[in-house]
């Protein structure tokens, strides 16, 4: 039975690998990846030239090796994140090579040793650890997180695997399982910030676990201790690097919000569980698939509750429900305090392993055929929307379909490309989908129309990308069309994000018209 039982923990692990594995492949470059690359490359924020550059020598900016030291100055000002994760990619860029697939890779491995937790925890709070593992990788959320270049999969590592040792050193008692619980937990936030909410949750759950066991009046926290020990060694940490960086993305998220907040809240835990299949189809055919999941989900739900006190062991069934609830709690907390709406779906991510723990849990009370048809449907569903993460535009930054569009246009002219809040979101995804000998040229925050006009006196041809990504990026857009709105230019093709233009003026009309404006 044991044989069999890791055998099939083995056979979803091996799937995990693959799908990770296909999805970090398969996915266009993103945003908030190229912070990632520049700060371990050493150029955290690259001053680009007015002139035109090519492609290449934008992936040549994020292919150098920065140390610890560099890392950790240009994190505290110029980026709103602790470094571990940095320091971890740093050192596996190295190792492995520093294209985007490579740094995604490590997410993967990092993303396959959690789900390794998973089925730990499983077999610790007695639920079946092959679904458990299965229907976590089926969490878009978590295979989201677990296949770009972010920290989110080192953080869900860290924390995944604090929890498996907490349950174990409770049911053991062994005070220095639970340090290493407490260390595992605090390191989590030195790589996410946003970590802190399972963290607590956990830490929260050992104080009440150990006074329930020690079946006396009042709070015995001794058993605690250590983990909460180990948890804040790494506060003055977290500390030193957040304190610097509180105010370096002022205005980054709109202002809270209530209703709308929650609204925005339980969409996207849906989106962690279901992924985003309404956006692939239209019409009433989305209304269809929307109310279909909604029902599957609030079904889950109820089912969930129901089935409650034949889920796992007590005291686990316990944690598994803090974990859930802990990150859509402090994000929502957050948002009232700050009156800031921080809600995205890798935000909810960090729940993901718990979801599934819970309803491998779930289906494991069923009728054994009950639950396994349960099962399969879920999984089916999940799959389905792991496809879409994989080949679905609509899951997906526009970096790719820009720069193929782009790059089909361009004939030997140069794109233009806004410069975004700080130079490297846009510039760096879309250098990275686009050909190495691709002309770019990348238009300030603050250029004028004239000013673009003047930079393009050399070229013939020139294909706007529309990639209105952030504040800055979509003011600059305006612009940019402005300077090609001139007799000199005609249009000359568009495509997804990008629109073309062609000079129709020789020199002399061109010198005759800069005459005229000067006039």
């Amino acid at each position: 039975m044991n044989e069999a039982r890791n055998r099939a923990i083995l056979a979803a692990l091996l799937v995990a690998t693959l799908v990770l594995t296909a999805a970090a492949w398969l996915r266009s470059a993103e945003y908030d990846e190229q912070y990632t690359l520049f700060v371990t490359g050493g150029m955290a924020r690259p001053a680009w030239p007015a002139e035109a550059l090519v492609a290449g020598d934008v992936r040549a900016a994020q292919a150098g090796h920065a140390g610890f030291v560099a890392i950790a100055r240009d994190l505290r000002t110029t980026d709103v994140h602790p470094p571990l994760y940095f320091w971890l990619v740093a050192a596996w860029r190295a190792a492995v090579g520093d294209g985007l697939f490579a740094a995604r890779l490590l997410s993967v491995l990092l993303s396959v040793v959690t789900l390794c937790g998973v089925a730990v925890i499983a077999r610790t709070a007695a639920v079946p650890p092959a679904p458990a593992v299965l229907l976590t990788l089926g969490c878009y959320g978590f295979a989201y997180t677990g296949s770009i270049a972010r920290g989110f999969a080192l953080a869900q590592m860290l924390s995944v695997w604090g929890v498996a040792l907490l349950l174990i050193a409770h049911r053991r008692r062994r005070p220095a399982v639970m340090l290493a619980a407490g260390l595992l937990l605090g390191s989590a936030t030195f790589a996410n910030y946003l970590a802190v909410f399972v963290a607590c949750a956990a830490l929260l759950y050992a104080v009440i676990a150990d006074e329930a066991r020690q079946s006396g009046a009042g709070w015995s926290v001794s058993f605690a201790l250590p983990a909460w020990a180990g948890f804040a060694a790494w506060a003055p940490a977290d500390l030193w690097f957040f304190l610097a960086q509180r105010q370096s993305r002022a205005g980054q998220f709109p202002p809270f919000h209530l209703i709308s907040g929650m609204a925005r809240l339980g969409q996207y835990f849906a989106a962690n569980v279901l992924g985003g299949l309404p956006l692939y189809v239209d019409g009433a055919a989305r209304w269809v698939v929307m109310i279909a999941l909604a029902l599957l989900l609030a079904t889950l739900a109820a089912l969930t509750i129901g089935r409650w006190q034949h889920i796992a062991t007590p005291p686990a069934r316990l944690l598994l429900a803090m974990a859930v609830g802990a990150s859509p709690i402090g994000i929502a907390a957050l948002g009232i305090v700050f009156d800031s709406t921080p809600i995205e779906l890798r935000y909810l991510a960090f729940a993901t392993p718990f979801v599934g723990l819970l309803l491998a849990g779930t289906f494991a009370s069923l009728p054994r055929r009950t639950g396994r048809v349960a099962c399969s449907l879920l999984l089916a569903v999940q799959a389905a929307a792991l496809a879409g993460l994989m080949i679905r535009p609509e899951t997906m930054q526009p970096a790719r379909a820009t720069a193929i569009a782009a790059a089909s246009l361009a004939q030997g002219g140069v794109v233009l490309l806004p410069r975004g809040n700080d130079g490297v979101g846009i510039v760096g995804a879309f250098a990275i989908e686009a050909p190495l000998a691709l002309p770019l040229m990348v238009v300030g925050k603050d250029a004028t129309a004239a000013q673009i006009r003047a930079q393009l006196t050399t070229h013939q041809r020139v294909v706007l990308a529309l990639l209105g990504q952030d504040a800055d990026s979509r003011a600059a857009l305006p612009v940019m069309r402005q300077a090609l709105a001139d007799r000199c230019w005609r249009p000359a093709g568009e495509g997804f994000n990008v629109l073309a233009f062609e000079r129709v003026c020789d020199e002399a009309c061109l010198s005759s018209s800069f005459q005229r404006r000067r006039e």
